[in-house]
């Protein structure tokens, strides 16, 4: 069974930034080909921030967060990290870390449904 542990979140001001971490903990250590992060504000749907695989190491991230997030991951640790910098308060939300064992196609990686494991959540608050 697969856990998904995130940490990193908190409260900043708005140009600030936030590392969020989360690391896999897997008994069968089978590394999680897919892995990346959604978000999910009060009374709105559940949305991609940003993915990155394994193998050939792409990254993807969604249209508001370009050029100001950075995802990277650490294969060895089965472990991925979102890095966020010019923050500002509609970047508010619960920040939940996503996994997915096998690959998952680019036209499915911003799709919540495709993942597999999911982890408890982390509170991100950007405070004008």
């Amino acid at each position: 069974q697969v856990q998904l542990v995130e940490s990193g979140g908190g409260l900043v001001q708005a140009g600030g930034s936030l590392r969020l971490s989360c690391a896999a903990s897997d008994r069968t250590s089978t590394t999680l080909n897919t892995m990346g992060w959604f978000r999910q504000a009060p009374g709105k749907e559940r949305e991609f921030v940003a993915v990155v695989r394994s193998g050939d190491g792409n990254r993807y991230y969604r249209d508001s967060v370009k050029g100001r997030f950075t995802i990277s991951r650490d294969n060895a640790k089965n472990s991925v990290y979102l890095q966020m910098d010019s923050l500002n308060p509609e970047d508010t939300a619960v920040y939940y870390c996503a996994a997915n064992r096998n690959r998952l196609i680019t036209s499915s990686l911003r799709t919540a449904e495709s993942y597999g494991y999911w982890g408890q959540g982390t509170q991100v608050t950007v405070s004008s």
